[in-house]
This record gives C-alpha cells, sequence and structure tokens, in this order.
C-alpha cells in the first residue's frame, strides 16, 4: 500500500551582522530539510509559512516552490536549502506546510512544525 509522507527538519540561526536591534530589526535563517518518508516519489509544489513575533504580529505567505525549486524526490531522497526572515522582536515562530503531489497523482500536504526563531542566549 502506498504512503504519501514528506518529514521536515529545520535548523536557526540569528545573523547579527544584517540586523539592527536600534531599529528593532532581527534577522534569521532557516535550513530546511526535506526528506520523501513515504513509499511513492513525489513533487514540492509550494508552500504556506505562518510568522509570528513576540508582540503576536502574524504574517502568512505562500508561493510556488522552494527557492526557485519543485524537487520530485524518490523514497528516501532529501532536498536542503537555506533561507530567512526579519523579524521586529528578538523571539518569534514559524510553522506551516508543503503542498505536495505524488507520481501517481496523490495530492497531499506534509506539516512544517513549529520552530523557534530567537537570539542566543549570553552568560554574564
Amino acid at each position: 500500500m502506498a504512503t504519501y509522507e514528506m518529514t521536515v527538519s529545520v535548523r536557526t540561526q540569528y545573523l547579527p551582522e544584517q540586523s539592527d536591534p536600534e531599529r528593532t530589526n532581527f534577522v534569521f535563517t532557516y535550513s530546511i530539510t526535506i526528506k520523501n518518508t513515504g513509499t511513492v516519489a513525489a513533487q514540492v509544489i509550494s508552500r504556506h509559512w505562518v510568522i509570528t513575533d513576540a508582540n503576536n504580529h502574524t504574517e502568512e505567505v505562500r508561493g510556488l516552490g522552494v527557492v526557485g525549486h519543485q524537487p520530485l524526490l524518490q523514497p528516501g531522497e532529501h532536498f536542503e536549502y537555506t533561507s530567512g526572515t526579519a523579524l521586529q522582536t528578538q523571539q518569534g515562530s514559524m510553522y506551516g506546510e508543503y503542498f505536495c503531489v505524488a507520481e501517481d497523482g496523490h495530492r497531499f500536504e506534509a506539516p512544517i512544525p513549529e520552530f523557534v526563531l530567537s537570539l542566543p542566549r549570553t552568560l554574564h
């Protein structure tokens, strides 16, 4: 029986050299790995993000592909990319989903678990 599943993992990083805390601009990157953990080849067609800062300001982003690609992943294959976002606060979060189509025409969503964007903590 066919299974349709993509597993998503995320790594984040704060970019102090691109941020301007005096103007409440905090820039983060996130590196995503999308792995086809199903049994059928599938293509990532589009994405939907929900980005929320510490002031509870929410922005939704939708678009085709990921960083200009619509990767077709065979079972066991993965695709990695890095993108970024700017927040007006030192902390926020993101979550969403990828919309995928399997080679047999089945459509499914791959959830992107919520992750935190935050300045690294320093010890004094």
